[in-house]
């Protein structure tokens, strides 16, 4: 029942506002037209999950055809996609529910026999109550709340808990592309377009492009001819089942063992445990092609997406760190390294018992930086400009924590407590999201100057007397002074002296900043 290959099951909205129903592969006919605007039924947090599907199932379709440009008919997706499941004639691997427990169903395992049944216990009413559990306690959605779910809720819940869960509890385990159970599957890729189709499109064909790369560096764990997709293989939930290699560069996998069914004449799911990971734990390092890859860690690798999320530093290490493999989908290919580009990067941050969210960004990037990520020695020399501006910023947010604090500490620079450092952080956290606003941009001028033009340019991002980074500083510690609690007798001293801490310390020591400032004092002098 309902097959995704054939029945128009997902709902995509175009650019003039009008609802289509479409079949995957008539989505992957309108996807190749760039025909698709966005996906009604789609949340937030699910976007990397689908366009990671859609983009490893066309790559490994067209890989497995042997073509190289994606069809524009629908009948030529359906065939080629068909194709990977053979011993499936009746296309239960891409029917959302077969009632017979020992066939697949769409992103749903087999089991070895009817008595299995038995093993699915809970039962799963609603689709957001099915995806991603960890999110109902600490992200903007909550937990059993889509009563009156379409069917591609269905489809889009299935592939984001399938594709990008982490560990949920006792015999509740993650995906494999992530480096712990409390860890995360971002996503960093380049496209020349950003609408949804060309996005695709784009990645699909770096894939293909990738392939052999890809082989070397991760045999055996990923083969040739192995398995490239996981759900229509019988899994039990028992330990000796658990995959330990031989897959596809491109497969799709599935951590839990989950069937759809019909209740009520409604979709529900029912879900059993399982005694191991689907697949064996090699800590992350499966060859994800939109993950950065820790390569400093000896033990577990570290989690990409941490408290930083996907702020500007964070953004750095994933482009051009030393300890970060820079995924494959951030390589230029054919013409991109001679066109303006974009970076799309997206990621759940997860932890121990919730998450903090989901978050995306877009960076343009000027034909002069998109040349460097195809060259090791450019991007290393951008990685340097932009060490350098991070260290840069960092001294200018440690000289403002001391002046607030100092001011919270009423003026006394020698009785600063805890509380008063709690109370200057949240200035120095909306100073960091200031200066993130334009950090690309500021950093991409820079790069792209003459060497003669850098010391200029740079000191005018870090205070041009408006909006420089030492600028909102003060403007950050005026407001501060305006905001935070003091005794008005004791409020003048305040003020001077956090003033004279912020002006002092930035003008000169090792936390300053004093080679801004050398034409002023020359000036003064003069």
């Amino acid at each position: 029942m309902h097959n995704i290959l054939t029945d128009q099951l997902i709902r995509f909205k175009t650019d003039d506002n009008s609802t289509v129903e479409a079949s995957l592969s008539e989505v992957y006919t309108a996807l190749v037209k760039d025909e698709i605007a966005s996906f009604p039924a789609l949340r937030p947090h699910q976007r990397h999950a689908w366009h990671a599907f859609l983009v490893q199932l066309g790559a490994i379709a067209m890989h497995k055809a042997g073509i190289v440009e994606p069809p524009e008919d629908a009948g030529e997706w359906r065939r080629i996609i068909r194709a990977l499941t053979p011993d499936f004639p009746d296309d239960e691997p891409w029917h959302l529910v077969v009632d017979d427990i020992t066939k697949p169903a769409f992103m749903q395992p087999p089991t070895s026999s009817e008595d299995k049944s038995a093993d699915y216990k809970s039962t799963v009413a609603t689709p957001d109550e099915l995806d991603m559990l960890l999110t109902s306690k600490n992200h903007d959605l909550k937990a059993s709340v889509a009563s009156s779910a379409s069917i591609d809720d269905w489809i889009f819940a299935l592939i984001s808990l399938q594709t990008t869960e982490g560990y949920a509890g006792a015999r509740n385990y993650g995906v494999s592309r992530m480096p712990s159970g409390y860890g995360n599957r971002p996503a960093f890729s380049l496209t020349s377009s950003i609408s949804i189709g060309g996005h695709v499109h784009r990645d699909i064909r770096s894939l293909l492009k990738s392939r052999e790369e890809m082989l070397d560096g991760y045999d055996p764990f990923l083969t040739d001819d192995g398995i490239a997709l996981v759900w229509p293989v019988t899994w039990d939930g028992t330990k000796s089942e658990t995959i330990t290699g031989g897959l596809d560069p491109y497969y799709i996998e599935i951590c839990r063992r989950i069937r759809l069914i019909i209740s009520d004449r409604k979709l529900a799911a029912i879900r059993a445990n399982s005694q191991a990971k689907r697949i064996f734990d090699i800590k992350g390092r499966t060859g994800d092609p939109w993950a950065p890859e820790n390569t400093a860690s000896k033990g577990t690798p570290t989690a990409f997406l941490g408290p930083r999320k996907l702020g500007y530093e964070r953004v750095v290490d994933g482009l051009v760190s030393a300890d970060w493999k820079q995924p494959y989908l951030l390589k230029p290919i054919g013409q991109e390294t001679s066109g303006e580009m974009h970076l799309v990067a997206r990621g759940m941050v997860r932890g121990e018992g919730g998450t903090s969210g989901y978050h995306e960004r877009v960076v343009r990037l000027n034909p002069e930086i998109t040349r460097v990520f195809g060259s090791p020695r450019e991007k290393e020399r951008l990685g340097d400009v932009a060490r350098e501006r991070i260290e840069q910023i960092g001294k200018v947010k440690t000289v403002l924590r001391h002046a607030i604090a100092t001011f919270a500490a009423h003026g006394d620079s020698d009785d600063i407590k805890t509380d008063h450092w709690s109370r200057a952080k949240p200035w120095s956290d909306k100073l960091d999201e200031i200066v993130d606003t334009t950090f690309f941009d500021a950093l991409q001028q820079e790069f792209e100057a003459s060497e003669d033009e850098r010391p200029a340019i740079r000191k005018i991002w870090l205070m041009n007397g408006s909006d420089g980074v030492i600028d909102n500083a003060r403007r950050m510690l005026r407001i501060a002074e305006d905001s935070l609690p003091c005794p008005a007798i004791q409020r003048y001293r305040a003020r001077v002296r956090a003033d004279s801490v912020f002006e002092g310390s930035i003008r000169r020591g090792r936390n300053g900043l004093p080679f801004v400032f050398e034409r002023a004092y020359e000036e003064r002098e003069a």
